[in-house]
């Protein structure tokens, strides 16, 4: 009797264990369907997006959803020099994973004996906020490491840019650096300032807590060093 139920508990794991990897390959499937897609197509919604309408339902807010996509050539070239001065001043010259700044990180962390700071590149971000929830999980690091690579193979440096800048969250309910241009100062992007883009890009790390157009004593210095590291950047050859 033991060895029957045995042998139906290892059918059941083997089960489990092939439905698992099925899973995998379809979700892996769908996720290089989506990358030729997002290749040249704008991004209608993100998991980022879906997530922060239910917690804006769950806390009985108001419904709040705001994105324009617009083509990075539309842009201007103030907005895009100040998120790569602010996020990833190497973001033209790697491969998606910037390892002397997760060198630093991972240094730092165990010199001052705290939390492991992030390193994460434009690339990896855009991979994490194109397929995955804003939750935190070691799980899905390996994941999202396969599909910033295959993005990095796949689309050119100015898509990834391009994208990122589209769907990045930037204020509550709002999405994406025109929307917060239009929110925030009235006008599009390629009609900022400086100052104006380096503020944005400043409350970048946290959109929610603060905002560009009445900017804290933080972040005012923050894009006074921005506004000075976005001489630079090079975005010559794009």
């Amino acid at each position: 009797m033991a060895k029957k139920s045995g042998n139906k508990l290892i059918r059941l794991v083997k089960k489990l264990v092939q439905l698992l990897i099925q899973l995998i390959i379809i979700g892996a499937q769908w996720i290089f369907i989506l990358l030729i897609l997002y290749r040249v197509a704008p991004v209608p919604i993100t998991p980022l997006h879906i997530t922060r309408v239910f917690e804006q339902i769950a806390d009985s807010k108001e419904l709040k959803l705001s994105k324009s996509w617009k083509s990075i050539e539309y842009m201007g070239d103030k907005m895009p020099r100040a998120v790569l001065a602010a996020e990833d001043i190497r973001f033209p010259d790697h491969w998606g994973f910037d390892l002397e700044q997760m060198q630093k990180a991972i240094e730092a962390s165990i010199k001052k004996g705290k939390k492991l700071r992030g390193a994460s590149t434009i690339s990896q971000q855009t991979a994490k906020n194109l397929f995955f929830t804003p939750k935190r999980s070691w799980i899905r690091k390996a994941p999202e490491m396969v599909i910033t690579l295959a993005m990095e193979l796949m689309w050119t440096k100015k898509r990834i840019l391009e994208v990122y800048l589209n769907i990045i969250e930037t204020g509550e309910g709002i999405y994406g650096m025109q929307a917060a241009s239009q929110f925030y100062f009235k006008k599009n992007c390629d009609k900022l300032s400086n100052r104006q883009a380096a503020l944005l890009a400043a409350c970048l790390p946290n959109p929610r807590r603060w905002r560009p157009d009445k900017p804290t004593r933080y972040i005012e210095r923050k894009a006074v060093r921005i506004q000075r590291w976005m001489k630079d950047v090079d975005l010559e050859d794009w």
